[in-house]
């Protein structure tokens, strides 16, 4: 095969023996056979480690023990990877990511992108330099009905918006899970890992991401309130936020994971002063819009009379329910079609909808931060830091 013709050649930090993460990255990454999984550090375990190379068939030798050997070895290759996924704790993400990035070697990298601004800010500026790309898969908003709803609002279906609502309000950890063993909830739940405002950072990051991505609004200022719902958490479990949106609309976030009863919780309705839509991850090849009359339509995945940006991330047909890993499928697809495209010097693939980069991951982490600040400051109005981005 031609160096045009190949598939991307990928590699894996994390994502080791009972990570679902992990396993959602592999899934979605061969859904569409554009990369092939060749080299990866798949825990600190050594043996649990190799065991897992062995069941992915890592080549011999592409089994690594660190980052930092993994990274100077695949860069020396001639058949070196074209793309490192980060699928780690968070207090790990920036020596991991930063590594790949100076070798000139592209990084998928789970959110939040970093623990502070500054070292996000510095991974954007890696990428930059070394004219590779820094992804981050806030996957939500690759499900094609997400697309639809970005389409519909941004070309004025709505008119003017007015109000943006998102709830991102989970129940999985409405005990101390932390305390029974739960991997997940131990790190999730640990402020030296997961920072403490961890419900911002783990789970109102994806809900700020969907309401940047369908408005196409940034945040001018914001008053949040930080709770810690189980006794004895170590971290701040349950947010809300105001938002004042560009050109004085407001919004509205919840974020929690002690969301007693609730599955997955995601949820975003955007009003406008002729209708409003409505779209829930549990029921993610849906689209509710209204009328003024109140008069509702239900948009489903797969119809003819979507948009383009919809319509192109529809895999089976109308009737066919397509969900989370589908949504990641497409996220690497979009971000395949670019990595492609670069390494074979054809027109960037870029769209105006596409997949979420290092820029929106540092957005991400500056409202985690503003959101921290407002909160250390009895909810005061604060001004995110990604408002001097508005105009990257």
């Amino acid at each position: 095969m031609t160096e045009a013709g190949r598939r991307l050649r990928a590699g894996m930090v994390g994502g080791g023996a009972g990570a679902d993460i992990g396993k959602t990255h592999r899934f979605g990454m061969r859904l569409d056979d554009r990369y092939e999984l060749v080299a990866g550090v798949f825990g600190r375990d050594a043996g649990q480690a190799a065991r897992l190379a062995a069941e992915l068939h890592i080549p011999e030798g592409r089994a690594y023990a660190d980052f930092r050997q993994m990274a100077d070895a695949e860069a020396a290759r001639p058949d070196g990877i074209d793309v490192a996924v980060v699928a780690t704790p968070n207090d790990s993400h920036f020596p991991i990511a930063k590594a790949f990035l100076e070798r000139g070697i592209a990084v998928v990298c789970e959110k939040p992108l970093t623990g502070d601004s500054a070292t996000s800010a510095e991974l954007v500026r890696l990428a930059d330099e070394n004219g590779t790309i820094l992804a981050v898969p806030h996957c939500y908003s690759a499900y094609a009905m997400v697309r639809q709803a970005a389409r519909m609002v941004r070309d004025g279906a709505l008119g003017r918006i007015t109000f943006v609502d998102v709830e991102h309000a989970s129940g999985w950890a409405s005990t101390p899970l932390e305390l029974t063993g739960h991997k997940q909830a131990k790190w999730r739940t640990t402020p030296e890992v997961a920072g403490f405002p961890s419900v911002v950072a783990d789970l109102g990051t994806h809900a700020y991401q969907l309401a940047r991505y369908i408005t196409g609004l940034e945040t001018d200022e914001l008053t949040g309130q930080l709770q810690t719902l189980v006794p004895g958490r170590e971290v701040f479990d349950h947010a809300t936020v105001s938002l004042c949106l560009t050109g004085g609309v407001t919004g509205r976030i919840w974020a929690s994971m002690a969301a007693t009863g609730h599955n997955h919780g995601l949820r975003i309705r955007v009003f406008g002063d002729n209708g409003s839509l409505e779209w829930q991850h549990e029921d993610p090849h849906h689209l509710s819009v209204q009328d003024l009359a109140g008069t509702t339509t239900i948009l489903t995945h797969g119809l003819s009379t979507l948009s383009d940006d919809a319509s192109r991330l529809t895999r089976v047909g109308l009737g066919h329910p397509e969900g989370f890993l589908e949504a990641f499928g497409n996220f690497y697809r979009d971000l395949a079609d670019e990595l492609t495209a670069r390494r074979d010097g054809t027109a960037s693939t870029i769209r105006e909808l596409s997949f979420p980069t290092g820029v929106d991951g540092l957005i991400g982490v500056q409202f985690v931060e503003a959101v921290a600040a407002s909160h250390a400051n009895n909810g005061a109005w604060t001004v995110p830091a990604s408002a001097s981005l508005q105009e990257v």
